[in-house]
């Protein structure tokens, strides 16, 4: 479908650029690839939509992305001269009860699951302010029970914890589709029945909570695109909900995924303002959200203030521990793996190492699955720093708990173990180290 004038609209997105037309067409190109959906386009594509022609809507989305990693802001549809999405498709809009739904649904039906592997991570996500959610979701009182009260509201809070625990020891290929079940099942069912005010917010809230969780499982399969969907309606019901403390839990678990993801800005953009949403909080609080700006910000090059955020963390933990341990929360463990985290992106290999040692050391033993990540993360350092054998240990620790976790991260970095342990195959640790993997890792990513 084309029009006879040319789209001023995406003409002038196009010049702020700086592309060239070939330029343009494999930027999208490579976003299209990264969503399992490669494309082909070519500059005369290009010169066609800026004339006036009109993408196809599978396609739009990912010009719109590719632009707004190019510019570093979001672009919408109408700034590229676009035609709005239809409901129901990629970038459409849905109530936040059939958004759950939809998502729950896919995620719960095994023939679907490869339709999730496409949905992309987006750059041009939308961070919303506190003023902006609070309070808000549309009424939707159709459900099959009368009323809920605060026993289901305490139902759907274990679950969630009892989930969580899962995800921690298992992996979140594991937890996942249970979570979704009864997302789809008991919890939207929750959320359209009627109820006095305080259990309806409490519900919302508990419901954001696992809409989070299932989130962030989606993010250890490696499924982003469906990992920032849930993330949006977690942050969407902790609005409605006044849940200050998921919408800033939500708001850093998505600069947490952007910063693996490679993506610097949106990380450091996540991470403030899961900080001023939450002007507070308490010291360990305060330690858990700046340890994640002191990270993104060591990413995006600002030593300064990656720095001064990692003090603020340090003390503010400091403070928390003196008060009392808390199992289940930020702890100095993790805040040590942020100062690994630091030090490695400013070019401290020796010093990242030492610190994910003690994260390690401190780390509480139920955390299964970020133990071997975790291990492996280190084995990965040792190995650069020049310690082979040190290293070949440290991915022989991760390997022991390996058969007990479904983790799509830590496929990953498997996969990473044989092509670094490969070219040391004649040092007798890494060769013991390499059998034992191909005997003990999913026989799928063991090389040929």
């Amino acid at each position: 479908m084309g029009t006879s004038e040319p789209n001023t609209a995406l003409e002038g997105l196009f010049r702020e650029t700086g592309w060239t037309l070939r330029q343009c067409a494999q930027a999208i190109n490579r976003v299209g690839t990264e969503r399992g959906t490669p494309k082909a386009y070519r500059a005369p594509s290009v010169h066609q939509w800026l004339g006036g022609g009109m993408p196809r809507d599978d396609v739009r989305p990912l010009i719109l992305e590719a632009f707004a990693r190019r510019l570093g802001r979001p672009v919408t549809h109408a700034d590229a001269g676009f035609q709005p999405p239809r409901a129901g498709t990629e970038g459409g809009a849905s109530s936040t009860f059939d958004g759950i739904m939809d998502l729950g649904r896919l995620d719960m039906d095994p023939s679907r699951r490869g339709v999730l592997s496409v949905a992309l991570f987006s750059v041009a996500v939308t961070i919303p302010d506190w003023p902006d959610v609070v309070g808000r979701m549309e009424a939707a009182h159709t459900g099959s029970r009368t009323r809920i009260g605060m026993s289901d509201v305490r139902t759907v809070t274990a679950m969630t914890e009892q989930l969580s625990s899962m995800d921690d020891q298992f992996g979140g290929r594991t937890a996942r589709p249970l979570a979704a079940t009864f997302l789809v099942n008991t919890v939207a069912p929750f959320l359209r029945t009627d109820g006095p005010e305080d259990v309806r917010k409490a519900m919302m809230s508990a419901a954001s909570d696992l809409c989070y969780l299932t989130g962030y499982m989606a993010v250890d399969e490696g499924l982003h695109g469906l990992a920032q969907r849930y993330y949006g309606k977690a942050l969407e019901l902790a609005g409605a909900s006044e849940d200050h403390l998921t919408f800033c839990t939500t708001l850093r678990g998505m600069s947490v995924q952007a910063v693996d993801l490679g993506q610097g800005p949106l990380a450091m953009r996540l991470a403030d303002a899961a900080a001023a949403s939450s002007p507070q909080a308490g010291p360990r609080m305060r330690a858990f959200l700046v340890g994640q700006q002191a990270h993104a910000a060591a990413h995006v090059g600002n030593r300064r203030s990656a720095l001064m955020y990692l003090q603020e963390a340090e003390v503010a933990m400091d403070k928390a521990e003196s008060r009392g341990k808390v199992f289940g929360s930020y702890d100095p463990a993790s805040l040590n793996y942020h100062t690994s985290q630091v030090r490695y992106e400013m070019g401290d290999a020796h010093g990242a190492v030492a610190a994910l040692q003690e994260s390690d050391r401190l780390r509480y033993g139920v955390y299964r699955r970020t133990r071997v990540k975790e291990r492996a993360i280190l084995a990965e350092r040792q190995l650069a720093v020049g310690h082979l054998e040190a290293a070949c240990h440290t991915w022989g620790r991760a390997l022991d708990d390996y058969p007990l976790v479904n983790s799509g991260r830590i496929d990953k970095r498997m996969t990473d173990m044989f092509t670094l342990v490969r070219p040391h195959l004649r040092n007798h640790e890494a060769q013991s180290l390499y059998e034992r993997a191909r005997e003990m890792v999913r026989p799928e990513l063991v090389p040929a």
